[in-house]
């Protein structure tokens, strides 16, 4: 596809989406936010993991 009309179809989606959300139809904005505050819990906790991990390498070595 031409770069010009994946640029125009990406802002055109993004701009729909934030439209949709900002409008809270249906509840869509309140659960887009509630599954994005799990979803940085979720990331907080395997980066907490990985940090473990490789701070137990680091003592093996």
């Amino acid at each position: 596809m031409n770069k010009w009309i994946e640029i125009l179809l990406g802002v055109i989606l993004l701009g729909a989406v934030i439209y949709v959300w900002g409008l809270n139809v249906f509840g869509v904005g309140t659960a887009a936010l509630e599954f994005f505050k799990g979803g940085i819990v979720w990331l907080l906790i395997f980066v907490g993991l990985i940090l473990i991990v490789l701070g137990i390498s680091d003592l093996r070595e």
